[in-house]
């Protein structure tokens, strides 16, 4: 049983917030039915569903996505193999099989890395990459079976699909780079070299604009799309752990930045200033945001909770909820019924928080 904390009562302020917007236009990651309003996790409280093939250290998961095509969430689930696939209507649990693995010593213990991060590509098609042998794999979304793969040689962290380009973008933090695939064959195009470690990601297709942070240098980065160069470099002063998940809000022009324990907004299109923030307690890694209820999710994997807020029009957040989940759950995918699911690797399972109206 997972304890209630108390929640912050929904300020009038939240629903007049809210109220001020117009519908955001649909995107490939948006969900298709109804979005959740500022009431509806009231009293919502967290389940969990355990992950098959569990480790003794659990199921390593990184980056997950919610798949509105399928509505199925997509969890790499490293040390297994396989990249497990939930059903958002029964719960069940399917598996892609088949990714390569390979063994690590973190910490003075031997652990198996594998498949660690999920982004949709056109429909029919996940983007799968692998840390197990630095792959990027191409995933029929209805069958579940692999086809094509390219090779880095380097490991891939964060990847997003560029529909304007018909490209794979992929952060390499471990050589400072981000690669540019072609979407089909997953060949690489082009290296794009920084001097630090890149970390989140963003595509603005109004602003024609891919977006990273350095984690090690606190700094937020805007690149073109078409050049590949950096045209804007703003300071989100997320301090010495530095700046990590990332969404734009495309319509405003805000892009919402996760600290380890905060969010913040910068005015992208402007200058890059911070126009708001929230705090969700300690173990922020990376966030989701849907442009129809201009909700932001954020889950804190050290303080054990999700906070939800409320993006207003001036790039203000304010605070509507924030939920008891359990230690470690974090970087939370929202599905079409509002459902927020968070990767927990240690306790080998995806902690679930649903509207409760």
């Amino acid at each position: 049983m997972i304890p209630r904390v108390a929640r912050t009562a929904i300020l009038p302020s939240v629903l007049a917030a809210l109220g001020c917007h117009g519908a955001a236009p649909a995107s490939t990651a948006a969900p298709t039915a109804a979005a959740p309003t500022a009431t509806s996790y009231a009293a919502a409280t967290a389940t969990s569903i355990a992950l098959p093939g569990a480790a003794a250290y659990g199921v390593a998961m990184d980056y997950i996505v919610f798949d509105p095509r399928t509505r199925t969430v997509w969890a790499p689930a490293g040390n297994t193999a396989a990249v497990d696939v939930v059903d958002i209507a029964t719960r069940k649990v399917a598996q892609v099989t088949g990714f390569a693995t390979r063994e690590v010593e973190r910490n003075g213990q031997k652990r198996s890395v594998g498949p660690s991060a999920a982004a949709l590509g056109e429909p029919g098609t996940v983007y799968v990459g692998n840390r197990g042998d630095s792959s990027v794999c191409a995933v029929d979304e209805a069958r579940l079976a692999i086809g094509t793969c390219g090779v880095l040689d380097s490991s891939p962290d964060g990847i997003a699909y560029v529909a304007r380009t018909h490209e794979v973008w992929v952060t390499t933090p471990r050589d400072n780079s981000i690669r540019v695939l072609d979407a089909t064959t997953l060949a690489q195009k082009a290296r794009i070299a920084f001097d630090g470690a890149p970390e989140g990601f963003a595509v603005d297709a109004t602003r024609n604009r891919f977006y990273t942070n350095l984690e090690d240098k606190d700094l937020t980065l805007a690149i073109d799309l078409t050049s590949r160069a950096t045209v804007a470099t703003w300071k989100p002063g997320c301090g010495e752990a530095g700046p990590r998940g990332l969404r734009i809000a495309e319509r405003e022009g805000f892009l919402i930045v996760a600290c380890t324990a905060k969010v913040e907004v910068l005015d992208a299109g402007h200058d890059g200033a911070v126009l708001g923030s929230v705090d969700t307690g300690d173990g922020v890694d990376d966030i989701d945001y849907i442009p129809a209820s201009h909700l932001v999710y954020a889950g804190a994997g050290r303080a054990a909770k999700l906070t939800i807020a409320a993006l207003g029009p001036t790039g203000a957040l304010t605070p509507v909820t924030a939920i008891a989940t359990r230690q470690g759950a974090r970087n939370p995918a929202v599905a079409s019924d509002g459902s927020v699911y968070l990767p927990n690797s240690g306790g080998g399972e995806l902690v679930v928080v649903a509207p409760s109206s």
